[in-house]
């Protein structure tokens, strides 16, 4: 299934294929402070489209290796992108960025990252 979603101003974009059941909700530093619910995906399972390439900005933090994009414009989160365990290109969508999402419907996993 193919789900869209955009930051809050709608100069990102994204179209992410496959089935949405569950999230993760870590607790580090960064995901804490910004509430992201996380979806991992394989790469050629996500569309990126940017109105303006210069609207994309990514922080990275600790060992530098997962880019966390935003929107310089509204400030939104929708998405990070790294390497999983084997190596393979992933992102990391932030399903309350997802346009008409039940998030009811959606089991969440608690992950402590706090503590990696």
């Amino acid at each position: 299934m193919g789900y869209k979603g955009s930051c809050h101003c709608g100069q990102i974009k994204f179209v992410a294929e496959g089935e949405l059941l569950e999230v993760l909700s870590c607790n580090c530093s960064i995901c804490q402070k910004k509430g992201s619910l996380l979806w991992f995906l394989a790469s050629k399972q996500v569309e990126i489209s940017l109105e303006n390439p210069d609207i994309l900005e990514s922080y990275t933090f600790n060992k530098h290796v997962i880019n966390h994009y935003f929107c310089k414009k509204c400030g939104i989160h929708p998405y990070a992108q790294g390497l999983d365990a084997e190596g393979n290109s992933i992102f990391a969508i932030n399903v309350r960025c997802i346009d008409d999402i039940d998030l009811e419907k959606i089991k969440i996993n608690y992950f402590d990252g706090r503590s990696v």
